[in-house]
């Protein structure tokens, strides 16, 4: 069985909705285990992020998806936090071998949201871990469409000022995202 962990900060519950989306496309692919992994404020003390049950969560899983809002064109301090914290994995190569992908939420309409997949495209190749992408052409530019933001290398949402609830066509994204990394999980893992 493939392991599919999620692991992500959300402050205004955008991202979390994300994140319930990958985690529900990725348990759609039969044989896949997801599991959602919330980086919250109360684990980093002093400024520093701490919360070993996570970090075993993260270690077990086959695939790692990272997600977090973008903020000022980067990701959130919190998630920063967590991905300095994960250096003692690091020095070990914990990581390596695993496959990795990532998504993000802004609201403008770019926001510098690529900065942020790249970010955490570099972590992930430092870490030695596999990149998956999304794999998907864009539908359109409407709230329904698929890929709408036209990012490749994860996925991209957005949404306006005072909106409570993701567009359709970016949840669909997550939801796509989240299943192919455990299509390709359960190919990477095969004995």
């Amino acid at each position: 069985m493939a392991k599919v962990a999620v692991v992500y900060f959300s402050a205004q519950g955008h991202t979390h909705l994300l994140a319930e989306a990958v985690a529900e496309g990725a348990a759609g692919v039969p044989g896949t285990q997801a599991e959602l992994v919330r980086i919250v404020g109360e684990d980093i003390t002093g400024g520093r992020w701490k919360n070993p049950e996570a970090l075993a969560k993260l270690s077990a899983a086959d695939a790692i998806i990272f997600g977090t809002p973008t903020y000022m064109g980067g990701y959130s301090a919190q998630m920063k936090a967590f991905i300095d914290a994960a250096s003692e994995v690091w020095f070990k190569l914990g990581w390596k071998d695993k496959l990795a992908a990532a998504f993000t939420h802004s609201l403008g309409l770019s926001g510098d949201k690529l900065n942020t997949l790249q970010s955490l495209w570099i972590n992930a190749m430092q870490h030695g871990m596999v990149w998956v992408g999304l794999g998907e052409p864009v539908e359109g530019t409407g709230p329904d469409n698929v890929n709408r933001l036209s990012c490749y290398s994860g996925v991209m949402a957005q949404t306006d000022w005072g909106q409570e609830a993701v567009n359709p066509g970016d949840k669909k994204s997550a939801a796509i995202l989240g299943a192919r990394v455990a299509t390709a999980a359960a190919r990477w893992t095969k004995a």
